[in-house]
This record gives structure tokens, sequence and C-alpha cells, in this order.
């Protein structure tokens, strides 16, 4: 029994559920006060630097998820395992918490190597991804700003292998896929908060991503947004510090060999 039970389908669920942890999440993001002796960069920085203006961030995001939530709607119709009497059996526990596992995997995998393809192949940098990079400063509403053909191959796209290869129900899926929006959102936040649980349990986090939106890092630290795995199994990995600023806030500095 889950609290939605008997007012949405799980299908709905899953579709919009991720949009609206979305936006609660990364607008609790955008509402705190400056709090710049957690900063990663200065808001300087983020004003010099980044060449695109939050509205059309914000109007990226929301042509991305509208993609998603239509491809959502339709894998979930698709893929419905529901009985004679319209209703899903969902598995056990412990095999929900595989079925997260193996999707956490293969969303690792897949976004791994295509956003590595995507800095490697010249055309697709410069034409696709370089528009999430003119993010030069992450922040989190910008988490989901992306060129639409990158986030239809990277997020939407891997999204969906990662819930059909783990055989989820579209139950199971709204946790996944709400956990995997709140990674993201976290890992773009451009802050390292103390006691920050997402920052304890994960080494691929908001230090170790803002390395990669750093021109001495953009080859390295493709990992997303779980765990750092096929960096350090594929020499892809940059090892960073965190260094206090003379002027307040903190600093992921490239540990270089």
């Amino acid at each position: 029994m889950v609290f939605w039970e008997g007012y949405v389908s799980d299908e709905a669920m899953g579709t919009f559920a991720p949009i609206v942890v979305y936006w609660l999440y990364a607008g609790f993001y955008q509402l705190l006060p400056t709090l710049d002796n957690y900063r990663l960069h200065t808001k300087k920085e983020e004003e010099l630097k980044n060449s695109v203006p939050l509205s059309s961030v914000v109007k990226g995001v929301l042509l991305q998820q509208l993609v998603q939530a239509t491809v959502a709607q339709a894998l979930f119709l698709l893929t419905s395992k529901a009985n004679a009497s319209g209703i899903t059996i969902q598995p056990s526990i412990p095999v929900q918490i595989v079925q997260i596992a193996v999707a956490m995997f293969v969303m690792d995998t897949w976004q791994y190597f295509v956003h590595r393809y995507m800095h490697q192949n010249k055309f697709l940098y410069r034409h696709v991804h370089s528009q999430h990079h003119r993010l030069v400063v992450p922040y989190a509403i910008g988490a989901l700003y992306n060129h639409p053909l990158e986030g239809l191959l990277l997020d939407t796209l891997g999204g969906a292998i990662s819930f059909l290869v783990s055989g989820m129900t579209a139950r199971t899926a709204v946790i996944f896929f709400c956990f995997a929006v709140v990674k993201t959102v976290d890992d773009h936040c451009g802050l390292w908060l103390p006691g920050n649980i997402l920052h304890i349990i994960f080494q691929n986090n908001s230090a170790y991503h803002d390395i990669h939106h750093q021109l001495q890092g953009l080859k390295y630290n493709y990992s997303q947004p779980f765990f750092p795995i096929w960096d350090k199994l594929l020499g892809t990995y940059m090892p960073y510090n965190l260094v206090k600023r003379p002027e307040g806030g903190l600093e992921a500095r490239p540990m270089k060999d």
C-alpha cells in the first residue's frame, strides 16, 4: 500500500512525480540564501561565466520534461503487468531493491558512455553537448538543461533502458526515478553543505561533477548520476581537493598527475 493508491495510478505517478520532485528540490536550492561559505563558486563567477539566462534554462528543462513524460507514459502503457482485474502484483521488497540496484548500474553505464562520446565527438560536442556546458558554474535548476537531442539520448532513453532491463513495475519506478532526479539536482547544486547525506554516501557528488564543468576537468569525471565506477575503471577519474577560498566558500581543485 502506498499513499497515492486509490487516488492516482502508479503509471501517472511514475510519469509526473519525478517532474514535481525536480522543481520542488531545485526550487528549494534556488530559494536558499546565498550561503557564500558553502559555495563551490562565488555568485559573481556564476553571473560572469554562465552564458545562458535563467529563463532559457527553465524553458530548456521544461521541454526535456515534456519529452520524458510522453515517453514514460507510453513505456508504462506498453509494459503494464496488470492482470484482468487491472491489478499489478508487486514484487517483494528485496526484489525491488535488487531491481533498483540493477537500474542504477544500467543508468550509470549508459550515461557514462554516451556522455563520454559526446565529449570525444567534436561535432556532437559543438552542436549538442556544449549547450549543457554553457553553465560553467552549475546550479540546481540547470541540472537537466541540455540540448533536446542530448536530453532524449542521455536521460530519457537511459531511463527507459534502465526501467526495461531491471524489470521493475511502475510503482518501483516512482521511487527510482524520483531518487535519480534528487541525485542529479544535488550534483548540480553548486554547494557543499555540511551533513548532506548524498555527499557522505556518494563519491559522485556536487564537487565531483563540478570538476567536470571546469576547463581542466572537461575530459574527466563523466560518471553520472550515482557512482564513479566507470571513471575509475577506464582512467577518466580526476581526484580533487576541497580547499577554502580566502574570500569565503570552497573550491574543488583538481589534483593533476
